[in-house]
């Protein structure tokens, strides 16, 4: 996927500097071409939680936001993050203090 399309489908707008900085992203993703067909069906499936996958503005990472509303609707997002690191073997970090998860990359064990 084209980096135009990678930001489309994220819902950004394609400028210049997003552009560069979804290159920075991809080169610092381990495995990106293995995760990012994951990352955009993830990305889909948190809409209807008022979640998303989102480039981070201060780390070059693809970054999970959980912006659910209410405890149950937080945990429930969080299980499905947990469940998609799992189930591909992404490897994720939790911010602390936040419901924020950094995409690390693609884990082979």
């Amino acid at each position: 996927m084209t980096n135009d399309a990678i930001l489309k489908q994220l819902d950004y707008t394609v400028t210049q500097s997003a552009l560069a900085q979804v290159k920075k992203v991809k080169n610092n993703t381990n495995g990106f071409d293995y995760v990012e067909k994951h990352l955009i069906a993830l990305h889909d499936q948190l809409k209807a939680h008022l979640s998303y996958v989102a480039l981070s503005s201060n780390k070059d990472f693809f970054k999970i936001k959980n912006e659910a509303k209410g405890d149950e609707m937080i945990k429930e997002v969080n299980e499905i993050i947990t469940r998609w690191s799992e189930k591909f073997k992404i490897k994720i970090e939790k911010v602390d203090g936040k419901e924020t998860y950094y995409v690390k990359g693609y884990t082979k064990s």
